[in-house]
């Protein structure tokens, strides 16, 4: 199963990952996405998909999935 971790000195707080895939990512106190379920929590199947467009799309590259 896969797992998605953020990059935090990666993160620019652009956004794209909450909006593309608001299950698992949101933003933290400090205004950079973090994963919600924890970077090392298997991710349900369904969301996969969204993960991986989320660190396609993310411009700082923070988004790391491991499968």
């Amino acid at each position: 199963m896969a797992k998605a971790k953020v990059i935090k000195g990666n993160c620019i707080g652009c956004g794209m990952c909450t909006s593309i895939c608001p299950e698992v990512f949101e933003f933290d106190d400090d205004g950079l996405s973090k994963n919600k379920l924890g970077d090392n929590t298997e991710l349900d199947p369904s969301v996969v998909p969204a993960v991986k467009e989320s660190a396609d799309s993310c411009p700082g590259l923070a988004i790391v999935v491991e499968e």
